[in-house]
């Protein structure tokens, strides 16, 4: 497992929209924003079962994390590694980030019915670029 820097973690600790991309079935790549999380080094994201970023990662767990600074685009993190499917916690994740993200303490966009999924990603390549 890789860790991240410290200036790595400050970037993904901000409110800053990320975007995930898993591997389609016929090995093409799907990209969908995401909001992010921190756990210790493991990055967090969260979808619902049955969405694409659930179905491609039960299949092939490999999923890649970014975020870019709106304010100078040439500073970025990628996080790439092997995504872990977690039920258990993911309303508590999905909360937290709605809380970061949009200042509400509970997720308002739910779905009747839906099952919230965390994906939980450890660290295998983290690339860091400090900005212009």
């Amino acid at each position: 497992m890789t860790k991240l820097s410290d200036d790595a973690r400050k970037l993904l600790d901000r409110p800053l929209p990320g975007w995930a991309t898993t591997v389609r079935p016929d090995g093409s790549l799907h990209n969908t924003v995401v909001w992010v999380g921190l756990d210790g080094d493991d990055v967090l994201i969260n979808t619902a079962v049955g969405r694409a970023k659930e179905r491609h990662l039960s299949a092939d767990a490999r999923v890649s994390v970014s975020v870019l600074d709106p304010d100078d685009a040439f500073h970025w993190v990628t996080v790439s590694g092997r995504g872990v499917l977690e039920r258990d916690g993911a309303d508590d994740v999905i909360n937290a980030l709605s809380k970061k993200y949009i200042g509400e303490d509970v997720y308002p966009f739910r779905q009747e019915g839906e099952q919230r999924v965390t994906v939980r990603i450890a660290p295998e390549n983290v690339i860091y670029n400090t900005g212009g």
